[in-house]
């Protein structure tokens, strides 16, 4: 395996540092996209959704009645307090 240079290991860390703000931007452009989707692309977004806030630590209950709810909104609203503690 070849060696990184001291630019590639700096822009990993870079990366590391900020896979917090990468997921919730990741997050908040599914709920863009949520608010225009039917059917079983609504589905699947909400299926990424779901995994994006498991990894952003939210707790599976509160994830459950984002997915029960369907609403576009109450992700938006909890993107918005997200970003407040990161």
């Amino acid at each position: 395996m070849a060696k990184r240079t001291a630019y590639q290991e700096r822009i990993i860390k870079n990366y590391y540092q900020n896979m917090e703000a990468i997921s919730l931007q990741k997050l908040s452009e599914l709920v863009t996209d949520l608010y225009l989707a039917e059917g079983k692309k609504r589905k699947q977004l909400w299926e990424r959704i779901a995994g994006a806030l498991e990894k952003l630590k939210v707790p599976a209950s509160r994830i459950d009645h984002l997915v029960k709810q369907d609403n576009p909104a109450l992700v938006a609203k909890l993107v918005t307090e997200l970003m407040g503690k990161a």
